[in-house]
Formats: structure tokens, sequence, C-alpha cells
């Protein structure tokens, strides 16, 4: 390795929608990193509560710290509101990192977090994207957040070297944007690395606040990641079944066709369809003769 590269920089963009119960602890284990970020803006999206004023405070002593204050629309629909916040964040900031982390508002990190991700994308160079694993407090104890699939980094915690973050084209502002960029990464030959060391913990679990319309975008984002029917059947009962609501896979279902009859906007073309088709199919198969 050359001499300089322990200098590579990273930039955290914190989308914040009325967090001010979690945002000062996660900016506390943020502040606590044996590796500090360049530059880390919070995203302020039209919280009605504290969140702006204790990011400020934090700013006031963490110089590399800013807040963004952004106006949008106060749907909660998963996905979209979340990357429009972080694109606000991304335009902020110069385009002088080596690596670019989203990370929701309500985690804390292990003090060695960023250290350990920088070390992985310094040591392996096809390493496109980075993450630890989440874990949920379940009776006075953290446990894996069971959403967690071990090749899978959870869309709380991301970081993209830059090189594989702008060949993906950045963030999709859609439901399945979690899912795409990783599939992307594949697709141009990037590795998607999680470290089962780095516990994250996960404050507020996924989902939790999740209406019909959003699970109808779950099936929705099946469509649009290319999945084809059948894997969509596959996936979507899997998850049904994960999160302990077997009737969800109606929904997905739903929204799936939903998604087809109107010619939904794909978030992958043709060609990475295809790959996305046959990358599911083999870890389908891997899962099934492996066991």
């Amino acid at each position: 390795m050359h001499l300089f590269s322990h200098k590579m920089k990273y930039y955290v963009i914190i989308p914040a929608y009325n967090e001010a119960a979690f945002i000062g602890t996660m900016l506390e284990s943020l502040a606590s990193q044996t590796f500090l970020p360049a530059k880390a803006i919070v995203v302020n999206d039209n919280s009605t509560d504290a969140t702006a004023t204790i990011v400020s405070e934090f700013a006031a002593k963490h110089p590399w710290l800013s807040l963004v204050n952004k106006k949008s629309d106060t749907v909660h629909l998963p996905g979209s509101k979340v990357i429009q916040a972080f694109n606000s964040g991304y335009e902020a900031v110069d385009d002088g990192y080596d690596v670019i982390v989203k990370l929701d508002a309500d985690l804390i990190l292990p003090p060695n977090y960023f250290k350990e991700i920088l070390d992985v994308f310094r040591s392996n160079p096809k390493a496109g994207m980075a993450g630890g694993f989440a874990y949920i407090e379940k009776d006075g104890n953290w446990v894996l957040e069971s959403l967690t699939d071990k090749d899978h980094i959870r869309g709380a915690f991301k970081a993209y070297r830059k090189e594989c973050f702008l060949q993906i084209g950045k963030l999709r502002p859609a439901m399945g944007w979690d899912t795409v960029d990783e599939l992307l990464s594949k697709y141009y030959g990037w590795e998607v690395i999680t470290l089962e060391t780095l516990i994250v913990k996960h404050l507020k679990p996924t989902g939790s606040n999740y209406d019909r319309a959003a699970r109808y975008k779950q099936g929705e984002a099946f469509y649009t990641l290319g999945y084809g029917f059948l894997i969509t059947a596959i996936a979507g009962a899997k998850l049904a079944m994960r999160k302990k609501k077997p009737l969800l896979f109606i929904d997905y279902i739903n929204g799936y066709m939903k998604a087809k009859a109107k010619g939904a906007t794909m978030l992958v073309n043709a060609d990475q369809a295809k790959f996305v088709r046959a990358y599911r199919w083999d870890k389908m198969k891997a899962k099934l003769f492996n066991k």
C-alpha cells in the first residue's frame, strides 16, 4: 500500500425527520469514532421537533459537522423521501471524498466502525460497498435484526467507494434503492462486503410505521428491480414470513401487478435486469442445495 493510504477521507450524510429522541446519541457515537469523518451533514427534513437544535449544538462543538435544512412533502414512504433528503446533503458537499456514507439518525456505531470500514476499502480494491450488522433491543438484550441477510448491507448504514457510487449512478429516490445499489455494484464487478464483527445498534426497528401504500411499494420495488414474477413470488413469501405477517405476501403481489400494469419506471435497464434475475436464481439455488 502506498504511504498515504491512511489518509482516506469519508463523508457522512444523515437524513433526519423528527429524530430528536435519537440523534444526540447517534452523533455522540460518530464523534467517538477512532477515525473521524472529514465531513458529516445532517439533513433536517421538515422536522417538527428539536432535531435541528440538537444538531446545531453538536455542530458548534465539531467543525466537521453541519446542518442542512430541507423543505419537502411530509408523506412517509420508504425509500423516496429519505433519498431525496440524502441527495440534498450530497449537493451540499464537494467531491473530495474517497468514501461516501449514508447513515440513519437512530443508530449507535461502535467506536472502531469507520476505521474497520476504511480498512476494507484500503485492503481490497474491488470492495465497492461495506457495512456492519444491525442489532435491535429485545427484552434488554441486543439481538441481530431479523431482516438481516449475511451478504446485504442494511439501508440504515451504507458506505460506498466513490468510484462505485458514481458508477451505479448514485442513489435512486425510490423504494428498492438499497437493493438496486448492491445489485448494480455487482453488475459492474464490485464486491459488497459485510463485517459481522461491527455491531450497529438500531434504536428504532425498520418499517415500524409503514401503511398499506408502502406495502404495495415493496411489490412495486420487486417489479422495478427486474425480478420478474416468479422471483417476486419467492422473495415476497420469504419477506412476509420473516416479518411474521404472511398476508403481506398478497400486498407484495398486488403491488407488483399494479406496477406492471401501469408500466412503472424501471430501476435497471434490460441488460441489468437479466443480470439481476440470474444473480437471484443463483443465490436461491445456492441456499436450496447448501442447506
